[in-house]
């Protein structure tokens, strides 16, 4: 199982040399790739910024969007910077996931339509492929460049949860972007099965490409910060789902996330993304330390 790490995005304060630090430390450790996902609203910071920086000052690591929320941008504009971020990368952009989105108020703050946004997605995906095959999009306007380090293009997972959506996602799909919190078996291996009967059922004659995540700390005062992160990134949802979740998680030490990647190798994660609670760059060194001993 491939082992990736996710940038702190969502850290409010964070500085060019904080990044560099981060870059410098994914790229010399045991991971196989970094990513950043996306969101509008609190401190984030903007996901294609972050990872064009990424690809930059990184020389080995792939570099992996996780998630664009799709219906809230121009499928040709996505198309155009991945092809960019490919070639900045020396063709390093090898997988991308895309999303709904469920967070309606980033969606009308860049002027996106909220409603409809499973159909888009659908018509999206294609029109990111007809750029990437060089078709003319505009009548006489020709191909819409630049042109990808490989042909084929990048898979694109989706990011879908629910039995409806990833049956949707089945039609198109490279294959899944798993997600269990805590990092469970059994969440994770229900996500995959979902997935196997749906790309079944489409009649799809590759399977599925497995991709999963969870969250982690290696901060002093751990669990504490990991529940007030989960917290603060489900406080949309309402307090009492913010705090159920808060208080499922608890991979936070060397024996808890020793687990949490044991689970996620049984459940047949092919990649997996951890996702850091903290900016702290031991967050980066210790799990590289977990990494070397496993």
């Amino acid at each position: 199982m491939k082992i990736g790490i996710c940038l702190p995005y969502m850290k409010a304060g964070l500085t060019r040399q904080d990044y560099l630090a981060w870059f410098q430390a994914i790229d010399s450790g045991p991971f196989h790739a970094l990513s950043c996902g996306e969101r509008i609203h609190g401190p984030t910071f903007d996901m294609r910024v972050v990872l064009s920086a990424a690809a930059a000052a990184t020389s080995r690591v792939e570099i992996t969007p996780t998630l664009y929320v799709l219906p809230m941008h121009s499928a040709t504009r996505v198309a155009k910077e991945l092809a960019t971020l490919d070639i900045l990368s020396g063709g390093r952009v090898r997988n991308v996931s895309v999303g709904y989105g469920g967070r309606e108020k980033d969606y009308e703050a860049v002027g996106a339509q909220y409603k409809g946004r499973y159909g888009k997605m659908d018509r999206q995906v294609e029109e990111m492929r007809k750029v990437w095959r060089g078709e003319e999009m505009i009548p006489g306007g020709g191909f819409i460049g630049p042109t990808l380090t490989d042909p084929s293009g990048p898979r694109l997972l989706a990011g879908a949860m629910g039995p409806k959506s990833i049956a949707r996602c089945a039609k198109w799909a490279d294959g899944l972007y798993a997600w269990s919190g805590n990092g469970e078996q059994h969440e994770l291996a229900n996500t995959f099965r979902m997935a196997d009967e749906a790309w079944e059922k489409a009649g799809r004659d590759t399977p599925s490409y497995r991709m999963g995540g969870f969250w982690y700390t290696l901060a002093d005062d751990g669990q504490q910060k990991l529940y007030d992160y989960v917290y603060d990134y489900l406080a949309i949802a309402g307090p009492e789902i913010a705090t159920m979740m808060a208080e499922s998680v608890h991979r936070s030490s060397e024996d808890s996330i020793l687990e949490g990647l044991d689970n996620a190798e049984a459940a047949g994660c092919e990649e997996l993304f951890m996702v850091p609670a903290t900016a702290d760059l031991c967050e980066v060194d210790k799990l590289s330390e977990i990494l070397d001993k496993r």
